[in-house]
């Protein structure tokens, strides 16, 4: 089953941005999550509809972060990009009316929306301002170990 990784990619651009000073272009993220511009064009327009980038054209335009990173949880972003199914497992319905698929399917139903609730609550403390913090701190391990070395 394929995972859907436009969440963790859309943070990667995003933390990416907020260590720019300008405008960053579609080419540049793409070149960064390894991706074409177009998919970076299409999932950035997700986020400038509800405010968290904006985008300016022309020689000088890009993207930008328009949104303070402290205020933007890892919720809205997954609202914003249509609420993807947070697991990529499913419940089997080829035969509804089977009774022994009735019965795993709503306990497995129950388990699902358990875990997907404790999720998304989750989602709502994590901020990009902490992701930015954690980035930073892992970035500063990282060079300091390749001065040691």
């Amino acid at each position: 089953m394929k995972r859907d990784s436009r969440l963790s990619s859309v943070l990667h651009a995003l933390l990416h941005m907020a260590g720019q000073d300008g405008p960053v272009t579609s080419e540049t993220l793409a070149q960064c999550m390894n991706t074409n511009p177009v998919v970076v064009r299409r999932t950035m327009g997700l986020l400038r509809e509800v405010g968290i980038v904006s985008s300016a054209k022309g020689h000088t335009g890009g993207w930008t972060i328009a949104a303070d990173l402290g205020a933007v949880t890892l919720r809205q972003l997954h609202e914003a990009l249509g609420e993807p199914a947070v697991f990529a497992i499913g419940n089997r319905n080829e035969t509804p009316e089977c009774l022994v698929e009735q019965a795993v399917n709503s306990v497995l139903d129950d388990a699902f929306a358990e875990a997907e609730a404790l999720l998304l609550k989750r989602f709502e403390t994590v901020t990009l301002a902490d992701l930015a913090v954690d980035f930073a701190r892992r970035h500063a391990e990282w060079r300091e170990r390749r001065t040691i070395s």
